[in-house]
């Protein structure tokens, strides 16, 4: 080890970036990553585990997922002329698009957005740059974005719908504006779709325009699996880069199965929301508390001036992860966003925020 410069042997770009954290959730009540609460019926794990007994672990699995992409291609609707590339995650998915670019290329989303845009962009040495979003209602800033397209003609053009960590859906109008300034692509990143009412841009995958989702927060995190739908071409393009193999057998299997028993899922989906609109209720009750309309499995909130870190950790101490937003700054600053989980869990995470404030 002596012998060798970190320094000059890794590339600038990845040693001034940070790991992306992940907290120990070991021994809390998880609310802080979005995931689905909820398990199994022990007759579904059954049939699952039944399932999985054919699954040939000692051969690679099908490259191309041939069986689950026709599932996901038919249950979206998608015509012939649009393909699907299948990724471990949508992080996968994200990365592939970006190291398809040319060096130097301009990549654009908005301030606050998902992370993982900037942390991959900066890592392969991208320039990544994000707008931020209006300060009154997270929505798009329309002239804001146009003059970033305008400056830096984005390759790609990343915008989450609905919007994490701010939970809300943009403009459709202010998109459609986006989507015609472009001259490169625009992933809309669907991750929460399940829970936003049919928002949608999946019939319009076609020309620039790709939709990006993931089964995760359907209730499937565990699997990683990612897909992202657009026009033949440029999904073949993507397909190079792609290692072989990137879908494992028993992620293809599972979640098969899992699509096959979507109407469990619906009903789960169906409850988490149900469990937002009474969380947003409660938390808005609150004094000192604002608390942002969420069209995802998850709620943002503005704590009291500069009492988030404190009430995050009080929280904590009490058994209950949730999320400190608050350190990215800018918009965020002084938020906290929480999961939105089991009913006995949201009123356990009520019941430690009403203690700490």
């Amino acid at each position: 080890m002596s012998k060798l410069n970190l320094q000059t042997l890794f590339r600038p770009e990845v040693l001034a970036l940070s790991a992306y954290h992940v907290a120990n959730a070991q021994g809390f009540i998880k609310l802080d990553a979005m995931e689905n609460p909820y398990t199994w019926s022990d007759e579904l794990k059954q049939s699952w585990l039944a399932r999985l007994n054919d699954c040939a672990i000692n051969r690679y699995p099908d490259p191309q997922a041939t069986l689950l992409a026709t599932t996901l291609k038919s249950l979206n609707n998608l015509p012939d002329d649009i393909e699907l590339l299948l990724g471990n995650g949508s992080d996968e998915i994200i990365q592939l698009l970006l190291m398809a670019l040319p060096p130097n290329s301009h990549v654009l989303s908005t301030t606050p957005s998902f992370v993982m845009y900037k942390q991959i962009s900066d890592s392969l040495g991208l320039n990544y740059h994000g707008v931020s979003l209006d300060a009154e209602n997270f929505d798009l800033d329309l002239p804001a974005m146009l003059t970033a397209i305008e400056e830096y003609n984005p390759a790609v053009i990343f915008l989450a719908y609905p919007n994490n960590p701010t939970g809300n859906l943009f403009n459709i109008d202010a998109i459609n504006k986006i989507i015609e300034a472009a001259n490169g692509l625009v992933i809309i990143d669907e991750a929460y779709e399940p829970f936003a009412n049919n928002a949608s841009f999946m019939n319009r995958v076609g020309g620039n325009i790709l939709v990006m989702r993931t089964v995760s927060k359907l209730g499937l995190a565990g699997l990683r699996l990612g897909y992202i739908a657009g026009q033949r071409e440029i999904i073949a393009e993507l397909d190079k880069i792609r290692l072989p193999y990137n879908i494992n057998v028993l992620t293809q299997t599972s979640v098969q199965f899992s699509l096959e028993n979507k109407a469990v899922f619906d009903e789960q989906t169906q409850a988490i929301c149900r469990e937002r609109t009474l969380m947003l209720q409660e938390l808005n009750a609150l004094n000192g508390i604002t608390a942002y309309d969420s069209a995802a499995n998850f709620i943002l909130f503005k704590t009291p001036q500069n009492q988030a870190t404190r009430m995050f950790e009080a929280i904590k101490t009490q058994g209950v992860l949730i999320k400190n937003v608050h350190p990215q700054g800018g918009l965020l600053t002084d938020c906290l966003r929480v999961t939105v989980g089991t009913p006995s869990e949201n009123q356990a995470f009520l019941n430690a925020l009403k203690s700490v404030l």
